[in-house]
């Protein structure tokens, strides 16, 4: 069976983008009120716990798109027999999972405080704080998570989107009028496990509905089985990789700088995760597609394809690092006050790292859709081990500066350059690497240029506040797309990739 790709993607698309919009606009005015009204060292400790909790989801995370992979040919062969037989398997790995975190979680408890430096809040136990955050993040391995498989595997994202934005939307109104009522960090905190349950339903209740023709019985065939373990163990590999560099950061900034840093850094991470999160969408829409070509269509056209969705890809990618770099100051002065600025240096390695991350995420999409994460379990340890180990180093010589840098520099050399590498080198197979590489890097050239040009223009507007602001974005919105679409548009490959674009638009209408 060949899905609907094209309308499927746009279709993800558009509920994915009103669902990041929802989650995160709410969550940002929650962050505002939580350090209104109870301070930035609470908002210290979310951002601890949660980077904790990330940790202790490495194993969720693997296993779910290891299944979700193996899906991809079930369905593309109509084997409906099959993908219960995985979704029941799924289903008993995914307790014996919620237990392990649940463990891990308890025997962490003893050094939480370790972990904060000069202290943290009076009048309030972290370690019922952090067991409310464990049980949020362990109800859902218990509560119909495995159902999720479906929906991702038949590219309905769309309706894990549409269902988050109810749940989560009315958690954060909930949070907001406890807080302002209450002012308690509690009342604040109570009602996640709560929501999550209730999006645990709802998520059952549609992929049943759906396709009720799948059904939790079977047996998956041994060779199955061996794949996948293949596959889970490269794939836990990678994800380890991911977590160091997303969650650690926090924690080596809380424990050697404190808890009031964090909440600062974290308040600028939460502009880079919302806008990470905006572009995620893209990604995450297309990769059950990109799987399901994979199973049915020719490498090279597949090389083709990430060509065309690359040249899109970074053009997006460098417009919003081009506004986070000259709105990024701006907006933080308006929403937290002068007093709770990073200098500017930080604001333009924060905007190279999403741009350097951004880079490796079109290669990634064909990476897990091939299944190749156990071809990139010695990339992921090296990159891990290094990111670790200059955490830790440069922290302490240049302090937040030496966090991001530590990062950028696992992350450039380690993750794109051999993670590019590996991808060509099993499954593209073409010998076009360099030529890859080379598309990238007149993108970067192209998106410096259109960098310095923007903040040059936008250091003439004197005003300040929320004038000040729109001004600055009206440049962001109309210079960078203007001379990305000069130059690109000038040459004849990316001017028929950009010709293949607007064909899929006016398809959609």
């Amino acid at each position: 069976m060949k899905l609907d790709r094209t309308n499927n993607a746009f279709r993800n698309m558009e509920f994915g983008m009103v669902n990041k919009i929802v989650t995160l606009f709410l969550p940002f005015i929650i962050r505002s009120v939580l350090i209104k009204t109870i301070g930035m060292e609470y908002a210290g400790l979310n951002s601890l716990f949660s980077s904790i909790l990330q940790v202790l989801n490495l194993s969720e995370l693997g296993f779910s798109s290891a299944v979700v992979y193996s899906m991809y040919r079930t369905i593309a062969e109509n084997d409906d027999r099959q993908v219960g037989a995985l979704l029941l398997f799924y289903k008993k790995v995914y307790r014996i999972i919620g237990l392990v975190v649940l463990s891990v979680g308890l025997i962490i408890m003893p050094f939480l405080p370790k972990l904060v430096e000069g202290g943290y809040p009076p009048h309030i136990n972290v370690y019922i704080l952090y067991l409310i955050y464990l049980l949020d993040t362990v109800v859902s391995y218990f509560l119909f998570a495995y159902k999720n498989a479906i929906l991702n595997a038949h590219q309905r994202v769309d309706i894990v989107s549409n269902i988050l934005t109810i749940t989560q939307g009315a958690m954060n109104l909930v949070q907001i009028i406890m807080l302002i009522a209450f002012k308690n960090y509690y009342c604040y905190i109570i009602w996640m496990p709560l929501f999550t349950i209730l999006n645990n339903i709802m998520t059952a209740y549609c992929a049943n509905k759906l396709f009720p023709q799948y059904h939790c019985e079977g047996k998956i065939s041994r060779d199955q089985l061996s794949d996948m373990k293949y596959k889970i163990s490269g794939l836990m590999v990678n994800k380890l990789c991911l977590t160091t560099r997303n969650t650690l950061d926090s924690v080596f900034i809380s424990a050697f700088m404190g808890l009031t840093v964090s909440a600062i850094y974290g308040n600028y991470y939460y502009i880079l995760n919302a806008v990470m999160g905006l572009i995620s969408v893209v990604s995450s829409a297309m990769l059950a597609g990109v799987g399901n070509s994979i199973e049915t269509e020719s490498v090279e056209k597949n090389y083709n394809d990430l060509k065309k969705f690359n040249f899109l890809y970074m053009w997006l990618s460098g417009w919003c690092a081009i506004c986070m770099l000259c709105l990024t100051q701006p907006f933080m002065t308006i929403w937290m006050g002068k007093d709770n600025l990073f200098p500017f240096g930080v604001v333009v390695l924060i905007c190279i790292y999403f741009y350097v991350l951004k880079m490796g995420d079109m290669r990634g999409l064909y990476s897990d859709a091939a299944g190749l994460w156990w071809q990139n379990r010695y990339r992921a340890i090296i990159e891990s081990i290094l990111n670790l180990v200059l955490n830790y180093v440069l922290v302490q010589v240049w302090g937040i500066y030496g966090i991001i840098i530590a990062t950028l520099i696992s992350l450039f050399f380690i993750n794109f350059l051999g993670g590019s590498g590996i991808v060509f080198k099993h499954y593209f197979k073409n010998g076009k690497f360099i030529e890859f590489l080379k598309y990238h890097f007149f993108y970067m050239l192209i998106t410096v240029i259109n960098a310095s040009i923007c903040v040059f223009l936008t250091n003439f507007v004197k005003y300040e506040g929320i004038i000040g602001l729109g001004l600055r974005a009206i440049i962001c919105v109309i210079i960078p797309n203007v001379i990305y679409a000069l130059v690109y548009l000038n040459i004849s490959e990316l001017r028929q990739q950009s010709k293949w674009v607007l064909s899929k638009l006016k398809v959609r209408r």
